[in-house]
């Protein structure tokens, strides 16, 4: 999420850097994490809707963010080639997942970045098309960014501005929400476009960059949801910020059953921080179209090299990405959400 100048909580201490993860022994830990014996949630889905929000883990969305925040991204800045590395982690998780490229055949969106320093950035995008012939050619775009703020001044031992919620944690959950979708016996009635966005720390130039260049027409984009900071505060509260009270009555209705997933969910607990303008729905509501915002909001090491993976709270996260699971589902079924006009 980009800074505004906000305040935040004291800085908790930093600690050295973590030792690097070969990458089969991280891919073999993603693969050992899978769906958890639990009970039914109760939430009267259907069987392999139920099967899919289940199939979302706290084990695998931490080995996500393990990864993307792993030392080795090196902080992620655009550019660069720890920002590099993530999207390919990105593409290899949308490819094993089953999407279909999203970029003319591409997995990668390039632009180009003039600050912090010249050089070319890249969109990550697939996408799972509708099962409706009627609505096919309507798009719900979910989306996370997954760049941070690169390395600075060492401070006890640690330069990496790592990431681990800020955006990690939105990062993990798009790549579980991917997997979920396609593993659905039926997809949903719209297209679905997954979107890992680079750039969102130097002002959302990547997702700025894909409204104005849609691989799938902005026209007939029906909603955007996004993910950042997912995984702090609070252990059962998220909020869902929304562009409109139309699509925020979508989030409300998801909302309700949130009892189930252990969350309560709040519109906007922090209105004086106008949030929904510092992330990546920002790029989408400019041109029209309805947005939320999932975030836990800002904490004590935000922007700061405190932000490691041993400060996220995974069960939360869970939980978390379950109704994002959810919201998007109701997003993408036309009988749920129909945008207004523009």
């Amino acid at each position: 999420m980009i800074a505004h100048g906000v305040r935040v909580g004291r800085i908790g201490t930093p600690r050295a850097p973590a030792r690097a993860l070969p990458g089969r022994a991280l891919l073999a830990l993603i693969a050992a994490t899978g769906c958890s014996s639990e009970a039914p949630l109760g939430l009267g889905l259907a069987p392999d809707v139920e099967r899919a929000v289940r199939s979302i883990t706290e084990g695998e969305l931490t080995a996500h963010v393990r990864a993307i925040a792993h030392d080795s991204m090196a902080g992620r800045r655009s550019p660069g080639p720890g920002e590099d590395a993530a999207a390919a982690y990105i593409q290899a998780r949308f490819q094993e997942a089953g999407l279909a490229p999203g970029v003319g055949g591409a997995w990668e969106q390039e632009f180009e970045l003039f600050v912090p320093v010249a050089g070319i950035a890249q969109n990550v995008v697939g996408w799972i098309e509708g099962s409706d012939p009627a609505y096919r050619s309507e798009f719900v775009v979910v989306s996370a960014h997954f760049d941070h703020l690169g390395t600075g001044a060492t401070a006890s031992g640690d330069s990496i501005f790592n990431g681990a919620d800020d955006n990690g944690s939105g990062t993990a959950a798009l790549l579980e929400l991917a997997e979920a979708l396609a593993a659905l016996e039926t997809p949903p009635r719209r297209s679905v476009v997954f979107a890992g966005f680079a750039a969102e720390e130097q002002g959302l130039l990547g997702s700025s960059w894909y409204a104005s260049n849609a691989p799938f027409p902005i026209a007939a984009t029906v909603a955007s949801l996004n993910m950042d900071m997912l995984s702090r505060n609070s252990p059962d509260s998220i909020a869902i910020l929304r562009s409109s009270p139309a699509i925020g009555a979508v989030a409300d209705a998801v909302a309700a059953r949130g009892g189930a997933l252990g969350l309560t969910v709040a519109p906007d607990p922090w209105p004086g921080e106008d949030l929904i303008r510092r992330s990546d729905q920002w790029s989408f509501i400019r041109e029209g179209v309805d947005g939320l915002l999932v975030t836990s909001g800002l904490h004590e090491d935000y922007h700061r090299r405190t932000d490691e993976v041993d400060r996220i709270d995974a069960v939360k996260l869970e939980r978390v990405a379950r109704l994002a699971l959810l919201v998007l589902l109701d997003l993408a079924d036309p009988d749920v959400w129909t945008p207004a006009a523009p």
